[in-house]
């Protein structure tokens, strides 16, 4: 494989989704990210996501209404979505948990799992606090 060509584009959207715990969407990191590259297209944030993800320097989270969220936190870790607000929150769970739940999926599947992303869904506790 090639190596790949910088691009400070490219950069400014990693660094954003590093210094940010709000699992943006594509078009959010495009508002933030044109605030430094007036002329970028949203193709070319979509491109850039998309590839960060396939190189492993971010994470796409798939959400039940079809926007895609990312993630600049790369280590292994859970996520919950609020069901009235549409936050997405980093869930920290005793990894050995999970770890024992990827075992029993693992047992009863023909195949090899070789990890798992667990979305949780509820409210949050804002949301809680003003009802």
């Amino acid at each position: 494989m090639a190596a790949m060509k910088f691009s400070r584009q490219r950069e400014s959207i990693k660094h954003f989704l590093m210094t940010t715990r709000t699992h943006p969407t594509a078009d959010e990191v495009y508002l933030h990210v044109k605030e430094d590259f007036p002329n970028i297209s949203l193709g070319t944030v979509y491109r850039n996501l998309n590839l960060l993800t396939d190189i492993g320097e971010a994470t796409k989270i798939s959400t039940p209404d079809g926007g895609d969220r990312f993630d600049g936190r790369i280590e292994p870790h859970n996520h919950f979505l609020c069901k009235t607000c549409g936050r997405l929150l980093d869930l920290d769970l005793d990894m050995k948990s999970i770890e024992e739940v990827n075992r029993l999926a693992a047992e009863n599947f023909d195949g090899l799992i070789e990890s798992s992303s667990t979305l949780f869904y509820g409210e949050c506790s804002d949301c809680i606090k003003k009802s």
